[in-house]
C-alpha cells in the first residue's frame, strides 16, 4: 500500500505546485479576508500543523488590505511548499513501511487509508498510533488549500480515516480509540464501535458552529477487556486525562514556538523550501514572506493562550510536566509499553524535529530519553501484538 502512497503523495504535491501562481494571483487580486490557520479555542493551528481540523484558509483572520493578501499568498506557498518538504522527508519512512507490511499481522484484515495534511499534529498522532500497532495503510495527502482530496467528504478536516473503503473515522482522538477498541476487542466491528462516539454540534463564542464527539478518550470494552488493557486501578484514568492535555494544551505550543523569533521562523522556512526543491522565485516567496506572516500568527496564538514572553519556557515546563507524571519508575506512562497517552505526545512533538524548537526542547528537558524509547517503539512496530 505504501508505495502507492508515495505516488499520491506525489502527485498532491505537484498539483500543489502547478497551482501555486494561479491560487495565489488570484487572492492577491481579492479585497477579501483570509485564514492563515483554523485559531478558535480548539482549532488554533499554523499553516505548518493544522490538524484535526480544518485548514479552509478562507475563515478566521478578520483583517483586510495589505496584510490579508500577504498572509493568503502566504497560505497557498506554505500548503505546496511543506506537502512538498514532508514527502522528501518521509519517503524513507514510508519505504521502510511498505517492506514491513507484508510481515504485518493483526489489525484483523483492515483495509486503511488515511487523508492528513503530514506537518499535522493530530495526523501525527493517528500515524504514531498505526505505525506502533504495525496496522498497515495508504496515505493520501490533502493539498491544504484545494482540499480536492477530500472532496467527497462533507467532514472537511483531517485525519480522515477509510476503513474498508466504507466507514469514515473523523477526529484524531475518535479515530484512535476506535481502532484500540477494535483491536482488543473480540466481537465488535468497526461499525458499530463509531456509534459509541456520538457527533455533537454546537455554536462557539464566535457564532461559529464545531463538531465535537462524545467519549472520545474512551477505549470502549467489558470488564475484562478492560482488567487486561488497565491492569492498574488509576491507568484507564490516567491515559485519559493526558491524551486530552495534549489536545488542550500541548498542541497550542507548537506555533509559537517554531516561529517564536523572525530569525527561527527564516531558518524553518529555508529548511522547509530547502528540502522542498522550490524554483527560485517560490523559494524566495515562501521563505521570506512566509517567514514574516507566520511570525505574526505565532504572536497572536501567544496572546490567545496566555504564553509567556519566552514561549519556550512553556514548552519546556510542559514536557518536563509529562516526563514527571510517568516518573522514574516506568518507561513510558503505559509502563513497559507506550499506552494511548504516550503516543499522542509522542505524534504531536515530533512535528517540530528537525526545527531549533525540537533541539532546544531536547537540550532543556528531561524528554530526550523517553522519545527516543517512543521512536524505536514507533520504528520497530512494537505494539503489532498489544
Amino acid at each position: 500500500m505504501h508505495s502507492g502512497t508515495l505516488c499520491k503523495s506525489n502527485m498532491a504535491a505537484a498539483c500543489t505546485t502547478r497551482a501555486l501562481r494561479k491560487v495565489g494571483g488570484s487572492i492577491l487580486e481579492s479585497p477579501a479576508s483570509f485564514l492563515v490557520g483554523n485559531v478558535s479555542a480548539r482549532g488554533s493551528r499554523r499553516t505548518y500543523g493544522t490538524g484535526g481540523y480544518r485548514s479552509n484558509l478562507l475563515s478566521s483572520l478578520q483583517t483586510g488590505g495589505y496584510r490579508s493578501r500577504v498572509l493568503g499568498c502566504t497560505v497557498v506557498l506554505l500548503g505546496g511548499g511543506l506537502g512538498l518538504y514532508q514527502t522528501v522527508k518521509y519517503r524513507f519512512q514510508q519505504h521502510h513501511l511498505a517492506e514491513e507490511e507484508t510481515k504485518v499481522s493483526g489489525g484483523r484484515g483492515l483495509a486503511l487509508t488515511l487523508y492528513q495534511y503530514k506537518t499535522c499534529p493530530f495526523c501525527s498522532k493517528v500515524r504514531a498510533f498505526l505505525d506502533y500497532h504495525g496496522l498497515p495503510y495508504e496515505i493520501v495527502e490533502v493539498n491544504p488549500v484545494m482540499r480536492k482530496e477530500i472532496k467527497w467528504s462533507v467532514y472537511r478536516k483531517v485525519p480522515i480515516l477509510m476503513v474498508d473503503s466504507d466507514v469514515q473515522l473523523n477526529d484524531s482522538s475518535v479515530i484512535i480509540s476506535s481502532l484500540k477498541t477494535y483491536l482488543f476487542s473480540k466481537d465488535k466491528n468497526v461499525s458499530d464501535i463509531l456509534r459509541c462516539y456520538p457527533e455533537m454540534k454546537s455554536v462557539n463564542d464566535r457564532g461559529k458552529e464545531v463538531t465535537e464527539y462524545s467519549n472520545k478518550y474512551w477505549v470502549m470494552l467489558g470488564e475484562a477487556e478492560a482488567t487486561a488493557l488497565y491492569p492498574e486501578k488509576e491507568m484507564q484514568k490516567e491515559e485519559m486525562k493526558w491524551r486530552q492535555w495534549v489536545d488542550d494544551w500541548l498542541v497550542h505550543l507548537i506555533s509559537p514556538n517554531v516561529y517564536r523569533t523572525t530569525g527561527e521562523a527564516l531558518a524553518s522556512f529555508d529548511y522547509i523550501v530547502r528540502e522542498g526543491k522550490f524554483s527560485t522565485y517560490e523559494g524566495f516567496f515562501a521563505k521570506y514572506v512566509g517567514a514574516a506572516a507566520m511570525f505574526l500568527i505565532a504572536k497572536r496564538l501567544k496572546s490567545r493562550y496566555e504564553l509567556q514572553d519566552d514561549v519556550r519556557q512553556d514548552l519546556y515546563k510542559a514536557v518536563n510536566d509529562w516526563v514527571a507524571a510517568i516518573g522514574k519508575k516506568r518507561k513510558f506512562m503505559g509502563g513497559d509499553r507506550p499506552n494511548l497517552a504516550d503516543l499522542a505526545v509522542f505524534g504531536v512533538l515530533r512535528v517540530m524535529d528537525g526545527l531549533q524548537a525540537f533541539d532546544d526542547m531536547m537540550v532543556n528537558t528531561k524528554v530526550k530519553h523517553w522519545y527516543r524509547r517512543m521512536e524505536r517503539a514507533s520504528l520497530n512496530h512494537e505494539g503489532r501484538d498489544a
